[in-house]
C-alpha cells in the first residue's frame, strides 16, 4: 500500500471515529399568532436535546410574547418574554431526549401594563 492510500484511508477512518452527536440538525416548525405586534424570530437548533428561538420587536410599542416548545411525547415547555420596542430577547429550552422535530407555538400580543 503507497503512502497516498494509506494516508486517505487512515483520514477516512479517523473521521468514522468522530461523533455525530455534535451535528443539531432537527427540523423546527413555528406557528406564530402575532396579534399585531411587530416581532420577527429566527429558529436556532443549538444542540441535540436544545432548541431556541430569537425574537426582535420591530415595532414602536412593547409587546408580550409567549413561545410553546414541543418535542413529541414529552411535556410541552412554555417561555414568556415582554419585548420592549427594538429589542431583542432569547428564548431556550432543553428537553430530555434528543429532538427529533421541534414545533413551536409563537403567541404575542401589542403589552398592556397591568
Amino acid at each position: 500500500m503507497n503512502k497516498n492510500n494509506l494516508t486517505r484511508h487512515l483520514t477516512c477512518a479517523l473521521l468514522l471515529l468522530v461523533p455525530f452527536e455534535g451535528f443539531a440538525a432537527y427540523p423546527i416548525e413555528v406557528e406564530k399568532q402575532l396579534n399585531g405586534a411587530e416581532i420577527s424570530y429566527a429558529t436556532q437548533d443549538i444542540d441535540n436535546d436544545l432548541g431556541g428561538l430569537t425574537l426582535t420587536n420591530l415595532g414602536q410599542a412593547a409587546a408580550s410574547c409567549s413561545a410553546v416548545f414541543r418535542n413529541g411525547p414529552e411535556a410541552p415547555r412554555t417561555r414568556k418574554v415582554i419585548l420592549d420596542a427594538g429589542q431583542t430577547n432569547n428564548l431556550s429550552v432543553k428537553f430530555n431526549r434528543n429532538i427529533i422535530k421541534l414545533r413551536i407555538t409563537l403567541t404575542c400580543a401589542p403589552h398592556t401594563p397591568q
